[in-house]
């Protein structure tokens, strides 16, 4: 058996595209245990996701966590999915097909853009093997996380290097790292958090909750606490907010070592005792609600606010298929593809080009 995947029929003489691979982290395909099961055990094994040795660990997960978090994630899962499927997934495919119909207007020549998953499905690997199937060498990879981050953004490519590690026409890649203060970000952020404020009124403390890391990854050199900060600084100034009136703030804390601070639940907790009128949440790091900010920040943070004193509590959606984001990332991805995409491309003499290309290739000789 052979250990390099089979590669698509080639035809001389094919016209070769370019490929945006969408990245995210991934989803259950069900709100049931049955289904969280395998998606926990591959989220959960990753060694960029938890760090603790691997015997320790393999015993806790299999022993403890895969048999008593599944169900009780089930539920919260259930709590937040849609007619539709899980609601990452939902803005995902949305953001997938937006950004196809927006890079159209900007990219005459030909280019493809798929989605895929870190973990569960759509996989990186069937999404590569599309991008292939669909004539494109060059393939640029977009993970969805503006803030970098080992655990978010390294796992993704991880997952993407472990594809083109068993194939053997492996495509040139470019990879987006980070765009944490990229300004058609921050203006993306700022002009969706505005229309909100427009329709619901202004509250008195905009706080920034960002996913939360153990301390020790930014001890070790992981910057994702310097870029949540910066994504924060500056959004506020697009805000025209001072420090007054924002908090920055970590949530999903899991264990008992020091995660980054300040975390969420100690922030709410302050300004519900103060019994300040109003806060609304917003997730900078999320470019599509999911089970964390549906669940999490919009359910569990509004009773903990409340249940203290605190007063109205407005989760304000993620970017997920809003217009702006989609401009914003078709931006984002075009500053990374120059050289690679054209908007002079001519079709028809394109044709010309590789018909005569598969002519040359047939007369040295060639077998298709």
């Amino acid at each position: 058996m052979t250990y390099y995947q089979p590669e698509p029929a080639y035809t001389h003489g094919s016209q070769s595209k370019v490929g945006i691979l969408l990245a995210n982290l991934g989803t259950p395909e069900a709100p049931t245990a049955k289904a969280l099961r395998p998606y926990l055990q591959q989220f959960l094994m990753d060694r960029r996701v938890v760090e603790i040795p691997r015997f320790i660990w393999c015993w806790i997960l299999h022993c403890i966590i895969l048999v008593i978090r599944p169900k009780k994630s089930a539920e919260k899962y259930a709590s937040v999915w849609t007619a539709e499927g899980s609601p990452l997934m939902v803005f995902a495919q949305q953001q997938k097909s937006l950004l196809q119909q927006t890079l159209a207007k900007h990219i005459a020549s030909p280019f493809a853009v798929e989605l895929g998953m870190t973990y569960g499905n759509p996989s990186m690997k069937s999404a590569i093997e599309s991008l292939k199937a669909q004539g494109c060498d060059r393939i640029l990879v977009f993970p969805l996380y503006p803030q970098y981050a080992a655990s978010s953004t390294a796992a993704a490519l991880d997952a993407v290097w472990r594809v083109l590690l068993k194939m053997r026409n492996v495509p040139a890649i470019r990879t987006i790292k980070h765009y944490h203060d990229d300004p058609l970000y921050i203006q993306a952020l700022a002009s969706h958090i505005k229309a909100y404020w427009q329709q619901h009124g202004q509250p008195e403390k905009l706080v920034m909750s960002f996913h939360g890391v153990p301390k020790f990854h930014l001890l070790k050199g992981d910057h994702y606490h310097c870029e949540c900060h910066k994504t924060g600084r500056l959004l506020a100034e697009a805000l025209g907010l001072s420090k007054e009136q924002y908090q920055v703030a970590f949530q999903s804390r899991f264990g008992r070592q020091e995660w980054l601070q300040p975390y969420l639940a100690n922030i709410l907790d302050a300004l519900g005792k103060q019994q300040l009128k109003r806060i609304d949440v917003v997730c900078p790091g999320f470019s599509s609600d999911c089970l964390e900010t549906l669940e999490e920040i919009a359910m569990e943070g509004k009773h903990l606010f409340q249940s203290v004193g605190g007063g109205e509590y407005h989760y304000i959606p993620a970017l997920n298929s809003e217009a702006v984001w989609i401009e914003a990332m078709a931006g984002i991805a075009l500053a990374q593809l120059q050289g690679w995409v054209s908007r002079e491309f001519d079709a028809v003499h394109a044709e010309t080009e590789a018909e005569a290309s598969k002519a040359r290739a047939l007369a040295m000789g060639a077998e298709k």
